[in-house]
């Protein structure tokens, strides 16, 4: 070690060197994005637990079905929508852990399922509007952390 790599002493406080400062900087520049990362990984993990929680109550659900659900895309059976939304409710459970840990694969399965949630949610606008522009906005939001911070990061 060099007496130029040891730092010096002013008046009892020591003094940075250019590298030293340039190092605090690029620790802060790796953990950006990490609060954005982790809402989007916390929204997706709770909007996969509510299509579980969805899937049960159409597997258990033994009340009369309305008659517009035989024109329904997956058919008149409860069970076919409850298998749907427990598929779809794994899938978004893998992306939320796949997030939290750093995967690209779940960066884009997180970036579709946010857009499909944000134009589906528009459907309930003329029913509940409130809860329909929130999740409209978080849908948005964990499109945003993912699309800006959910890259490699160089």
């Amino acid at each position: 070690m060099s007496s130029t790599d040891l730092p010096r002493s002013t008046g009892g406080a020591q003094a940075m060197s250019q590298q030293d400062r340039l190092e605090v900087y690029r620790e802060e520049d790796e953990l950006k994005g990490t609060g954005w990362l982790f809402f989007a990984g916390t929204i997706l993990g709770l909007a996969g637990f509510m299509r579980i929680i969805d899937s049960i109550w159409a597997f258990s659900y033994n009340g009369a079905i309305p008659d517009r659900l035989k024109d329904g895309l997956l058919g008149s059976s409860l069970n076919n929508y409850a298998w749907w939304w427990l598929v779809v409710g794994l899938v978004l459970l893998g992306a939320s852990f796949m997030v939290l840990t750093g995967s690209q694969f779940a960066r884009w399965v997180g970036l579709i399922a946010s857009g499909v949630a944000a134009l589906t949610a528009m459907t309930w606008m003329p029913y509940y509007p409130i809860w329909a522009l929130t999740y409209v906005g978080l849908a948005v939001l964990t499109f945003y952390a993912l699309a800006r911070y959910g890259g490699r990061q160089a």
